[in-house]
């Protein structure tokens, strides 16, 4: 059962990452991420209600579930998006497959889980592997600062996607039912989304076409409250850095599905950097 979360997951949110890419082009991230979470939080909520369970949360984790909700749901998204405009989906997906090296610092803080010496060498190879696959574009700076950009929002998505699984973890141990903790999160994504478009001054409208309603569909409903639902399943059964290990294998997948549909090339950097975010991964999930 637990494998075959774990596969799924990977599967469904390695192929969100180029739909990803397509709306990040159609629209304003934050109002796409928005829209996106509106879908999924009143989704899970009305999937909570029809099935009879509680969507109340207690006063003392509600401001807890909040902070999910805006780190993982909403910043997380929104930053997400942006790299993919500066940089190709599939490596915008390794950078923030580095973020189970954050959720384990987090989860020191958060949950009073120790980082061992391998967790602590972990993390270095993490953020070498980073350095190496980003470095060439820090240095050609006055070449390409679009690209820079990408990094820098993509590692943004990767820290607030560690530290949001961290306190899920938190959040699933007071005994927060995942549907409804998953559906009032969303919620406050969408709501941290629609206060930034505002403040940004971004239009509010959308472009009404087949092809976004129909990546707006597969990415709140297949890659959202199926694949949310499947993760969060996964942090109880196994923890957060371990759950967040699916992150490392949905590069993978996702920057396979980039070299058939973007021309991404896989030169010798890019796998040597790929190869030592992995492997830091791995020895952050072993620690």
């Amino acid at each position: 059962m637990t494998a075959a979360l774990f596969l799924a997951t990977v599967l469904f949110w390695g192929s969100g990452a180029i739909v990803t890419s397509l709306q990040a082009s159609a629209s304003a991230p934050e109002l796409s991420v928005a829209i996106r979470m509106f879908l999924v939080g009143s989704g899970m909520l009305g999937f909570s209600i029809a099935t009879g369970k509680p969507i109340t949360i207690m006063r003392g984790d509600r401001s807890w579930v909040a902070m999910q909700g805006i780190l993982f749901f909403g910043l997380a998204f929104i930053a997400f998006y942006k790299a993919t405009q500066g940089i190709p989906s599939g490596i915008a997906a390794l950078v923030l497959s580095s973020s189970s090296l954050f959720a384990a610092v987090a989860s020191r803080f958060l949950l009073d889980l120790r980082i061992s010496r391998r967790a602590a060498i972990g993390i270095i190879f993490g953020l070498l592997g980073l350095g190496i696959v980003a470095a060439p574009q820090i240095f050609a700076l006055h070449l390409n600062p679009q690209t820079l950009k990408g990094f820098i929002w993509a590692a943004i998505a990767a820290i607030a996607t560690g530290a949001g699984t961290a306190i899920a973890a938190r959040n699933q141990r007071r005994g927060v039912p995942i549907p409804v903790l998953m559906g009032w999160g969303a919620l406050c994504g969408c709501g941290f989304g629609f206060a930034w478009a505002v403040i940004v001054g971004t239009s509010l409208t959308i472009p009404v076409t087949t092809g976004y309603l129909a990546q707006l569909a597969y990415l709140a409903i297949v890659a959202s409250c199926v694949t949310f639902l499947m993760y969060f399943t996964l942090i109880e059964k196994i923890g957060p850095a371990r759950a967040a290990y699916a992150l490392t294998v949905v590069p993978i997948v996702a920057m396979t599905i980039s070299v058939i549909f973007e021309g991404l090339h896989v030169d010798t950097r890019l796998a040597l950097g790929g190869a030592t975010i992995i492997l830091g991964n791995i020895l952050v999930l072993n620690a």
